[in-house]
């Protein structure tokens, strides 16, 4: 059962418990309207996405890379949804109960992928401004982001340790001496609000007002319109940065106010009903704040499919494809020429 509601009908208002009733059944319609829509869209398009793009790596520019990448960490995303959308914590019909470990799991993996879509989204950024100033240079180049899109699930990972200790002390017997004194639960979300927001949006910004003074001079990439990039990829960078920031804000929002409020008293029976109300308040506003970061896993590729003009080619080649078989179809080798050169 949703928490603000666990109490007995004796110890709380009718009042109080009417609020808390309401918000339960809005997040728990919340919770399973994005399971009905939300979920199967993103793990269709996210899956697609990743699967047109490495069908086709002779065609993938330098933000195919980053995009598929997102992708890759928006399917995550979609493995931890169903499990906490109905769990306790999302709706007042739980489909199961889980423990702290599985908890602690699903937490650590929320917090590796929130990393790699935002510092994707960061370095994509980067890149972008690299590739106008610095034409054929390589610094931007699919190869290198390969790597760097590597470096940055191994970044990730090594970020979410030292959330994951925190995370774990805070969870188990305080006779564990090393763990009583690192039981702050507030110092993890400090690391990630700082690392996992405070960072990318400061270089995202940084990127943005760059690529709007090069936008305003004269480069080397116009006067070589060989290595001009395609002009779409200007509006998808606007318009993936707009919607990822948007859609993870309120997360990170509500991180910084356990960080440096912490989470207001009346979580626990026997608390007055101004203080249950502002429990119940808080509660919904983060559960609806993760909600919110759900769903960037499936409004990114849906952006990427309809922004993205050489998407749609990439589908009709790989499907052509699959319907040759095991052989390569008549024009499969002069297309792929036609790409290299």
């Amino acid at each position: 059962m949703w928490s603000c509601i666990a109490y007995n009908e004796s110890d709380t208002s009718d009042v109080d418990h009417q609020y808390c009733q309401d918000f339960g059944l809005i997040l728990s319609g919340c919770s399973l309207l994005y399971l009905a829509v939300g979920f199967p869209v993103g793990l269709c398009y996210n899956a697609l996405l990743v699967a047109v793009n490495l069908s086709n790596k002779v065609s993938m520019t330098m933000p195919d890379v980053y995009f598929v990448n997102m992708a890759i960490a928006g399917l995550v995303l979609n493995l931890v949804a169903p499990v906490e959308l109905l769990g306790p914590q999302f709706t007042r019909w739980p489909a199961w109960e889980y423990n702290n470990e599985v908890y602690i799991t699903l937490l650590i993996l929320f917090n590796i992928s929130s990393l790699v879509i935002m510092y994707s989204t960061t370095l994509l950024s980067l890149d972008y401004y690299i590739e106008r100033a610095l034409p054929r240079t390589y610094m931007s180049s699919v190869y290198n982001t390969k790597h760097v899109c590597g470096f940055i699930w191994g970044g990730a990972v090594l970020t979410s340790f030292s959330s994951l200790l925190f995370y774990v002390c805070n969870h188990v017997s305080t006779k564990i001496v090393e763990c009583s004194k690192m039981q702050n639960k507030a110092a993890a979300d400090a690391i990630m609000m700082f690392i996992g927001y405070v960072v990318p949006a400061a270089a995202v910004l940084y990127a943005l007002v760059l690529i709007l003074r090069i936008r305003k001079e004269s480069t080397p990439l116009d006067q070589d319109s060989a290595s001009r990039l395609d002009p779409s990829v200007h509006r998808l960078l606007l318009a993936s940065v707009c919607v990822q920031f948007a859609l993870w804000t309120p997360y990170y929002a509500t991180l910084l106010v356990h960080t440096v409020a912490g989470a207001p008293p009346g979580g626990q029976a026997g608390q007055g009903g101004a203080s249950r109300r502002g429990f119940a308040t808080y509660y919904f506003l983060r559960c609806l704040a993760e909600l919110l970061a759900f769903s960037s896993s499936f409004a990114m590729p849906l952006m990427y499919r309809q922004m993205n003009k050489n998407f749609s080619h990439k589908l009709q080649r790989l499907l052509k494809r699959l319907h040759c078989g095991p052989r390569s179809c008549p024009r499969e080798h002069s297309a792929v020429q036609q790409v290299v050169t």
